[in-house]
C-alpha cells in the first residue's frame, strides 16, 4: 500500500476520517481510534487522548504489530490492542475504525444485534451485525471478544461500547461505520412503529447471490438464523454472518411477531384495520404505543 499512497496522504486520510467521525456525532470527547495497516508490519494509529475532530497529521504514531512504536511524538491508542487482533484474523483488512455512534450504540447496551433482515443493501455488503460480548476496554478481554466475530464480519458492535469496522482502506472502513448507525436509525424507527416487516429467507439468498455481480467482497457467506452463534455449545468463532429472516416459501415481505408491539388500548385496536390498511391513532394513544416499544426494548 505505501508505495501506492504516500504515508503522509494516509496520516491525512486518518485525519479526514476522524473529522467526519466528530462531524456527525458518530465520537464524543478522545473517544475513538483509527488505525491503518501500510506494510506487513506497521500501523499507523490515532494518538491517545486527542478529540478526533481536531487531529493533524503530525500527531499520528507508528507501531509495529507488537505494538511497540516506530516513530511519533505521542503515545499511540489505548485500544491498539483490538486494532492489532482485527488485522492478525483478518489479512485483507487494511483499515479499522472504532467509533460510538449514538443509536448503534444503544443497541449494543440493550443487548440487540442489528442482524434481522430488514435492509437489502445491508443484506448485501455487511450481511448482519452482532454483539461481541462485554470486555473492559483496553485489556486482552477486548481483544478475544472481538476475536469471535471479525474472521466473519465486517462490522460489529461491541457490548455496552461502541461499534467496530473494518475495510481494505480507511474511508471503506468508515462508511461502514456510516451504514451500521443508519441501519441502528431505521431498526429504531420501524419497531418504535409497531415492528419490522422482514425480508424472508429466500429473498436473503437471493440478496446473497447478488454479492458477486455487484462486486461486493463478504469475508463469510450469510447463514440464516438456525445456526448457533460463538459461545453457544461446540460454537467458537462465527464463520458465517447469521441474518434473521423467517421462513416463508413464495413470500418476500413477513411480519415479525417476535418485534410487533401490540396496540395499548381498546380504542387504538378498534381502529387497527385487517391486513396492511392504515392504522389511524389519537396523539395520546400514539404516545401510549411509543412509551410501550420503549419499554421492550431496554
Amino acid at each position: 500500500m505505501a508505495a501506492e499512497t504516500s504515508i503522509e496522504q494516509l496520516k491525512a486520510d486518518i485525519v479526514e476520517v476522524g473529522r467526519r467521525l466528530y462531524a456527525r456525532g458518530f465520537v464524543a470527547s478522545n473517544d475513538g481510534n483509527i488505525t491503518i495497516r501500510f506494510a506487513d508490519d506497521r500501523l499507523l494509529t490515532t494518538p491517545k487522548s486527542v478529540s478526533k475532530g481536531f487531529m493533524t497529521t503530525d500527531m499520528m504514531v507508528v507501531v509495529d504489530m507488537d505494538g511497540r512504536k516506530v516513530s511519533g511524538t505521542r503515545d499511540a491508542s489505548s485500544e491498539l490492542k483490538m486494532h492489532l487482533e482485527v488485522y492478525r484474523q483478518r489479512p485483507d483488512a487494511r483499515a479499522v475504525v472504532h467509533a460510538h455512534p449514538p443509536l448503534a450504540t444503544g443497541f449494543a447496551v440493550a443487548g440487540v444485534p442489528l442482524d434481522r433482515a430488514v435492509l437489502a443493501e445491508v443484506i448485501c455488503t455487511l450481511g448482519s451485525i452482532p454483539i461481541a460480548e462485554y470486555a473492559t476496554p483496553s485489556t486482552e478481554e477486548l481483544p478475544e471478544a472481538v476475536r469471535r466475530y471479525i474472521k466473519a464480519h465486517d462490522g460489529l458492535l461491541l457490548a455496552n461500547h461502541g461499534a467496530l469496522t473494518v475495510g481494505g482502506d480507511v474511508y471503506s472502513a468508515y462508511y461502514k461505520m456510516e451504514t451500521i448507525e443508519h441501519f441502528a436509525r431505521i431498526s429504531l424507527t420501524a419497531r418504535l412503529l409497531g415492528g419490522e416487516r422482514l425480508i424472508a429467507q429466500d429473498e436473503v439468498l437471493r440478496l446473497q447471490s447478488l454479492r458477486g455481480l455487484y462486486g461486493i467482497a463478504s469475508p463469510a457467506p450469510i447463514c440464516l438464523d438456525d445456526v448457533s452463534e460463538p459461545g453457544t455449545a461446540g460454537v467458537e468463532d462465527a464463520t458465517c454472518q447469521v441474518v434473521r429472516a423467517p421462513a416463508a416459501e413464495g413470500t418476500r415481505l413477513v411480519p415479525d411477531p417476535a418485534s410487533a408491539v401490540p396496540l395499548p388500548t381498546p380504542a387504538a385496536r378498534a381502529h387497527a384495520p385487517q391486513e396492511d390498511a392504515e392504522i389511524r391513532l389519537t396523539y395520546r394513544e400514539l404516545a401510549a404505543l411509543i412509551e410501550d416499544a420503549v419499554r421492550r426494548l431496554r
